[in-house]
């Protein structure tokens, strides 16, 4: 009979130790929060300051090649501010709290939230979604258990809501200015088409299964006879597929042995999702229907304070 109740008083203890610990990390965020808020109402930005840093940032070829990319829909090509170009803005702007965070793991998936808060005005995004432990291969459906391979899953998927959380709390007209003057910074160097960058790009699209040969039918010329236009469109193109946004059986037209069914060989796009409806390739000339896209999956769900 006293052992039962040494246990048990065990037990209390623990469960007493366990709240105590997670009562002080709840109060260290909170002290964390308001330094923050009391940081950016006390140095708040300089708009003109941080916009003339967003053009400076901008015109960094490096940035420019990134900051953009494309895709297609119903023969219509659809594009926007990359990963890449979201935080660069969002670091320039200033006062702006930015990240991914899981909020529980179990029976396979993770729950999590993408956010972004301007400490300033106060408007804040966010985005809870849900990411199954499951990678997609042309093999199959691959469980994953590795802690680094679900790490980097939840990461992928995760930086694809924070752009779109990005966007919503900076200034629309900001970001268009961004993307015209990483368009500018394009047209204008000097390099945007060299024998080197054209084998380094076709060596890059060899990682997602697209050959030279595919790349030649896209832009409909030699692949040695590109403009720099076109070198800039397919810079965007493997940004959207390194980033998730597309499938490379979205831009190109893939060999038979290749075209994945909407099945165990689909391949997982950011969202978490697999495309059920194949989309036909298409190519620099296609003028079809159009269709639009919505930033926020089916298991997604959003707060906008």
């Amino acid at each position: 009979m006293n052992d039962i109740a040494k246990t048990g008083a065990m037990a209390i203890q623990q469960r007493g130790e366990n709240n105590a610990v997670a009562e002080v990390a709840a109060q260290r965020e909170i002290a964390e929060v308001q330094a923050q808020i009391f940081m950016a109402r006390q140095f708040p930005r300089d708009e003109v300051s941080a916009v003339d840093k967003i053009m400076k940032a901008c015109t960094r070829e490096s940035l420019a090649e990134t900051a953009t990319y494309t895709y297609a829909r119903g023969g219509t090509d659809i594009s926007g501010p990359s990963i890449r170009l979201a935080e660069t803005i969002a670091q320039c702007w200033g006062n702006i709290s930015f990240g991914v965070r899981e909020l529980e793991q179990r029976n396979g998936e993770s729950k999590v939230e993408a956010y972004a808060w301007d400490l300033e005005t106060n408007a804040r995004v966010n985005k809870v979604f849900q990411v199954s432990h499951i990678r997609h291969t042309r093999k199959g459906q691959e469980r994953l258990t590795d802690p680094r391979d679900i790490y980097e899953l939840v990461a992928n998927n995760g930086m694809r809501r924070v752009r779109a959380c990005i966007l919503s709390v900076i200034p629309g007209d900001i970001t268009e200015m961004a993307v015209r003057q990483c368009d500018t910074t394009l047209a204008a160097s000097k390099n945007a088409v060299t024998p080197e960058r054209v084998k380094a790009m076709v060596d890059k699209f060899k990682d997602f299964g697209v050959t030279k040969a595919q790349l030649e039918e896209y832009t409909q010329r030699s692949i040695e006879a590109i403009t720099p236009a076109m070198m800039a469109r397919l810079v965007r193109v493997y940004n959207s597929i390194k980033d998730g946004i597309a499938k490379p059986n979205e831009h190109f037209r893939m060999p038979d042995a290749t075209e994945r069914k909407p099945t165990s060989t689909s391949l997982l796009n950011r969202s978490g999702k697999s495309s059920e409806v194949p989309i036909s390739p298409t190519s620099m000339s296609a003028d079809e229907e159009s269709q639009g896209e919505s930033e926020i999956g089916d298991n997604d769900t959003e707060d906008v304070i």
